[in-house]
Formats: C-alpha cells, sequence, structure tokens
C-alpha cells in the first residue's frame, strides 16, 4: 500500500514562543512531530512539506487581523521563522514554490521530501502544483499532520477529503490556535480518520 505524509507548516513562527503567530503550547507535539519525521525516513515513506512563504503584500496579512481570513505578518520569505525546526526539518528536499512556473517531475518522484511554498492557508489554491504533484505520487494512504489544526491543517485534511484520499490524522501531533475549535468532527464525518501517533507506527 504506497503512504505519504503529510506535514504541515511546522515553522518557527508557529512553533516557537518567539515566533511572529505562535501557536500555543505548539511545543507540546513537537516530540511527536520529530518521531513521525523520523519514522518516515526509516521507512522510506515519501514526505509533502507544506510552508507559508509570504511577501509583504501576501493577501492574508493585515494590521487589525480577524486571525479567521486574515493575520499578522509571519513565514517572509528567507526569514528565520519561515524555516522548519529541527523536529521535522526535511533531508535533502526538492522545493516548488507557488512562484514557480513548472518544476521537474522526475525530482518530485525521485526526492522522498518535497517542501511546497505557499502563499494562501490553503495548499491546494496556495500552490497550483499541488494537484498535479499528487497526481504523479498518487497514494492511498496520507498522514497529515502539524498546524495550525484549525487552519491549514484543516484545508489541507478536507481538501485530500474531497480527493478521495484515504486521510489518517494523529490528533496527537496536531495542534489548534488559542480559542479555537478542532475541526475534528468536521473530518470524521467527511471521512478522516483520527488516530494518534503510536497507532501510526503500528499500522503504516
Amino acid at each position: 500500500m504506497k503512504n505519504l505524509f503529510w506535514n504541515v507548516d511546522t515553522q518557527y513562527d508557529f512553533m516557537r514562543s518567539g515566533g511572529r503567530l505562535y501557536v500555543g503550547g505548539a511545543e507540546e507535539i513537537e516530540r511527536n512531530l520529530r518521531d513521525l519525521t523520523s519514522f518516515a525516513e526509516k521507512r522510506g515513506i515519501k514526505v509533502i512539506n507544506t510552508a507559508d512563504w509570504h511577501n509583504e503584500d501576501s493577501l492574508e496579512f493585515s494590521l487589525n487581523p480577524d486571525f479567521k481570513n486574515t493575520f499578522p505578518k509571519h513565514c517572509m520569505k528567507k526569514d528565520l521563522g519561515s524555516e522548519y525546526i529541527p523536529a521535522t526539518k526535511p533531508k535533502n528536499p526538492y522545493i516548488i514554490s507557488w512562484e514557480d512556473k513548472n518544476f521537474d517531475v522526475n525530482e518530485v518522484l525521485e526526492r522522498r521530501n518535497l517542501v511546497l511554498y505557499k502563499d494562501k492557508f490553503n495548499i491546494f489554491s496556495g500552490n497550483f502544483h499541488a494537484n498535479k504533484i499528487l497526481g504523479l505520487l498518487n497514494p492511498q494512504r496520507i498522514v497529515v499532520y502539524g498546524v495550525a489544526a484549525n487552519v491549514c491543517v484543516n484545508f489541507a485534511v478536507n481538501g485530500l477529503l474531497e480527493r478521495n484520499f484515504e486521510v489518517y490524522i494523529p490528533i496527537d501531533a496536531i495542534k489548534e490556535l488559542p480559542g479555537s475549535i478542532l475541526p475534528s468532527k468536521e473530518w470524521e464525518k467527511n471521512g478522516g480518520i483520527l488516530t494518534t501517533t503510536r497507532k501510526i507506527f503500528r499500522t503504516f
């Protein structure tokens, strides 16, 4: 069975208390993030790593953010805040930015780690290559983890479910923004499978 891991936005600006858009308590899931990264490496499982990669004029930025559709500046291009934390930092990745007009199909098929830079919450609208890459990889089961659970993780999970993939979400490897509601019931309703990091290790 063809498996794919999907690491959502585990970047310094979200994962550290000094980050520009810190997801409170994100450090609590870091051990599980590290273990998932290590497990994928040992098993040779391909990983799609998404990441915010913004310009100054990104449409999601606002001086008066509502923290639903708009947010303060974060994950600016080439800033430390846009880098992955050590627990999930992809080794030797092939990077495909939302700004790239095309990509190398052979690199997508051969590299274990892919990085997809996006400029919107939703990877499927934030990087127009995402759909084609999924078609090339054609996985059967996808494990989604990272931050923030109620924003970019939510878009990834629902987008993959809409595309009829079998999606697993280890709830101990995701974290939502403080004060927000975890959309886990919606995921289950749409066919998502809620699980844990340890169960992933036993079933993948």
